[in-house]
């Protein structure tokens, strides 16, 4: 305790066409290109390209408006959109990329890029169009929340091993992040003003407002954390835990996981990664005060969404799930705790960013620039975050999302994310929902877990690296 002071696939996919253009190009928008693109050797209202954009969870209307008006200003060019199952949609990528039929633009996920980095075509630093589609790795950073640069800018190496330059390989939509939901009729109740700030008043605040009968079965959760088996992003809501505490993950060279070392802090060793563990790990162990919750519970999101739980930790994408299953519960949601007296926050983030296919053809790939990086700006930005309800990715919309009620913490909360090098985010995660597991059936003590789970992911890296 000491430490925390600091979806089946459906029957048919989606298909919208968004926008095919006319025919003719006013000569007067040709002029207006001109002044647009200055100095083109060939301009976009030259041909007609067809570009193909597969995304999730986004119907087509919140991209219809936006690539009309695209093209407005940048002439012949037919996007056509196709929403696609999340279940599915990664492995039908990959196989209609392997097949040469699959999109010239579509979104990953922010953690997907070291495994499927050899998919992707990144911004180029010099085209005919003059910087059109191009962004330089400065004004990607200088745009764009630290997060972005850490999962969508990357370097790499040659087959010697020799260091290659930063490139851009992707470009965020937005930032979500983990943060606390509170039920505020239960908070009321016990007496409680406000939510807990850091991992020391979570704890306390866990102990009051869970309920247990004399038989210490639990009648009321204070918070849905603890497992896995039944907490939505358990694994994600432990690796926050261990980077807000100091654990490095992985190595500097990438080759080896390092979660479960000590570090060296003001002069001692800890283990912020085993200490992370035990302390997520204590909230589903019927020996501890801070018991209150096991695998017997309800779903996390069902439990918080039937007042069965005080507290949840999750993403924002869930405020909608949380209304729709109980349209009258009175929640609010606060920033994520943070370990006592830490000096710098730290939240972890899921969220997707838009690509070029590597597979198009060079045309196609300027065009798809183009698109992305006029997408991505401000006004469209703004435009697709009022539509979607999510939270920024750019700098610059920070303050304007502030002001909301329930997605300005996720907009402050986007400059404090954090994630880490993982070279296949799906193994990884069932490697962590394992040692938790593992820890919660009482098969290994939370030593042995972490340091199990860490050879499995240098394993991982090891595989990924003899490719």
């Amino acid at each position: 305790m000491g430490l925390f002071r600091k979806i089946k696939k459906n029957a048919a996919n989606k298909k919208i066409v968004l926008n095919i253009v006319a025919p003719v190009v006013a000569l007067s928008l040709l002029g207006s290109l001109s002044a647009a693109l200055p100095g083109c050797k060939e301009d976009l209202t030259k041909g007609k390209e067809e570009l193909v954009f597969w995304g999730v969870f986004d119907d087509s209307d919140a991209f219809k408006p936006l690539i009309e008006s695209f093209n407005q200003t940048y002439g012949k060019v037919k996007i056509t959109y196709y929403k696609k199952t999340y279940a599915d949609y990664e492995r039908d990528l990959v196989d209609a990329l392997a097949a040469g039929r699959g999109p010239d633009i579509f979104m990953i996920e922010n953690s997907w890029l070291p495994k499927h980095v050899d998919k992707t075509a990144p911004i180029p630093s010099a085209s005919k169009y003059s910087g059109e589609d191009s962004l330089t790795v400065r004004e990607f950073k200088d745009s764009f929340v630290d997060v972005a640069a850490q999962d969508f800018i990357y370097g790499g190496a040659d087959e010697k091993g020799n260091a290659l330059p930063e490139r851009i390989y992707a470009l965020p939509l937005f930032v979500d992040t983990l943060a606390l939901y509170w039920n505020k009729d239960i908070f009321n109740s016990a007496g409680i003003s406000t939510p807990p700030k850091d991992w020391n008043e979570f704890n306390e605040t866990v102990e009051k407002l869970t309920k247990k009968d004399e038989s210490n079965n639990i009648l009321m959760s204070g918070a849905s954390i603890g497992t896995v088996k039944n907490i939505n992003r358990g694994s994600d809501i432990l690796m926050m835990l261990m980077l807000q505490t100091g654990a490095e993950m992985v190595n500097e060279k990438k080759d080896e996981a390092t979660f479960a070392k000590s570090v060296l802090a003001q002069g001692q060793l800890y283990q912020p990664g085993l200490n992370s563990l035990q302390f997520y790990t204590n909230f589903a162990d019927p020996s501890k005060k801070s018991y209150t919750w096991n695998n017997n519970l309800d779903y996390s999101i069902d439990a918080f969404s039937q007042g069965k739980s005080a507290m949840m930790i999750n993403y924002s994408f869930h405020i909608s799930t949380i209304k729709a299953k109980q349209p009258h519960l009175r929640f609010g949601i606060a920033p994520v705790p943070q370990p006592k007296d830490s000096q710098i926050d730290v939240t972890y983030p899921n969220y997707w960013g838009v690509t070029v296919s590597a597979s198009a053809d060079a045309n196609k790939q300027t065009y798809a620039w183009v698109f992305l990086k006029w997408l991505t700006q401000k006004t469209q930005a703004q435009q697709y975050l009022d539509k979607t309800e999510r939270p920024t990715a750019r700098r610059d919309l920070v303050d304007y999302q502030q002001k909301g009620l329930e997605l300005g913490v996720y907009a402050k909360q986007s400059l404090s994310a954090r994630s880490w090098y993982q070279v296949d985010n799906l193994a990884i995660s069932a490697i962590f929902d394992e040692m938790i597991n593992a820890v919660n059936n009482g098969q290994l003590e939370a030593s042995r877990a972490i340091s199990q789970a860490a050879s499995q992911v240098s394993n991982l890296i090891e595989k990924k690296l003899k490719k």
